[in-house]
């Protein structure tokens, strides 16, 4: 991980196609600004988090179901 310093109105530039500029920093908030080919996802860390847990929530929620649908199968299928 790289930490840098970076003032209002300063920038950082990632590969040669992503720039990040600091818009301003009031209190606690920083406002940056993403400049980056539309192709490029740019998503907030937490929203890639909630969608991780709640892919791995109805992926728990889909086994169970899948596994009483296997048993509904097999009972279905005795003589």
């Amino acid at each position: 991980m790289l930490i840098l310093q970076r003032k209002p109105g300063e920038s950082l530039v990632i590969g040669e196609d992503i720039s990040v500029s600091v818009v301003s920093i009031e209190g606690g908030r920083v406002r940056l600004a993403i400049s980056a080919p539309q192709e490029v996802p740019i998503l907030r860390s937490e929203l890639v988090d909630a969608t991780a847990a709640n892919r791995d929530s109805a992926v728990e929620e889909a086994a169970p179901a899948e596994l009483l649908d296997l048993l509904a199968s097999r009972a279905r299928k005795k003589p």
